[in-house]
């Protein structure tokens, strides 16, 4: 049963589509990396999906499913006076007993209970992210939109994050969408891909629809490209 459907989803901004003639779905459990070139509507699309723009056709998530988000980035003052504990809080929008408490979400993360006590601003760019994270699943969605995972991540840190994506989707019974310009990490931890330039290239299991021939399409000659939110 699709935890996710989209049909004929087309988004315009200032009458100039953005995004035309996208349908796709998705299963619980799924884990959908999003390709294409700069400016091709990732973004956008995620955008849609959260509801945050308006657009026209069809988006169905699953009855009562919830969603969590994390951006590429976050337009917060990282000197600001607050809490990791404060932050987390922020999002939480319910006190049922199906929801997380600010230490347990940090523990699914990797990160220790004495992180509530810390200052946004004393963290780390992984750290952070890592907080990001947290404050997309306190809620307990089942379904995660991570926008670029590694945007604000050293090289050595990659591994790490998508690692503990990968975790994440198996222990919390996520399905997953993430925006990313490496292949190999759609090979690794995608069973299916979703190629966008502002139409849809393809979509499918990585192995059977990424050819040479629908990646030149994509990116002209095959190049990638680091993704910018739109």
């Amino acid at each position: 049963m699709s935890i996710l459907e989209v049909k004929n989803l087309k988004v315009s901004y200032n009458t100039s589509p953005v995004l035309e003639d996208i349908s796709f779905s998705l299963d619980k459990g799924d884990a959908l990396a999003v390709i294409g070139p700069n400016g091709s509507g990732k973004t956008t699309l995620f955008k849609a999906i959260l509801g945050a723009i308006p657009y026209e056709g069809e988006i169905m998530v699953g009855s009562g499913a919830r969603i969590g988000y994390v951006p590429q980035k976050l337009d917060l003052e990282r000197d600001l006076p607050i809490t990791v504990r404060e932050f987390l809080l922020l999002r939480r929008q319910s006190k049922t007993p199906d929801v997380h408490s600010p230490a347990e979400v940090l523990n699914l993360v990797g990160l220790k209970e004495d992180f509530l006590k810390k200052k946004l601003g004393d963290l780390s760019s992984g750290e952070f992210q890592r907080v990001l994270v947290a404050f997309a699943l306190i809620d307990r969605p089942e379904l995660l939109l991570f926008d670029e995972p590694t945007a604000s991540v050293d090289i050595a840190g990659q591994e790490t994050v998508y690692e503990l994506l990968n975790r994440l989707q198996k222990t919390e019974g996520l399905t997953l969408l993430l925006i990313s310009h490496e292949l190999s990490v759609v090979y690794r931890y995608a069973n299916k891909v979703l190629c966008l330039n502002h139409a849809q290239i393809c979509f499918g299991v990585p192995y059977e629809v990424l050819t040479p021939e629908e990646l030149a399409k994509l990116y002209g000659g095959g190049k990638f490209y680091q993704h910018e939110a739109h």
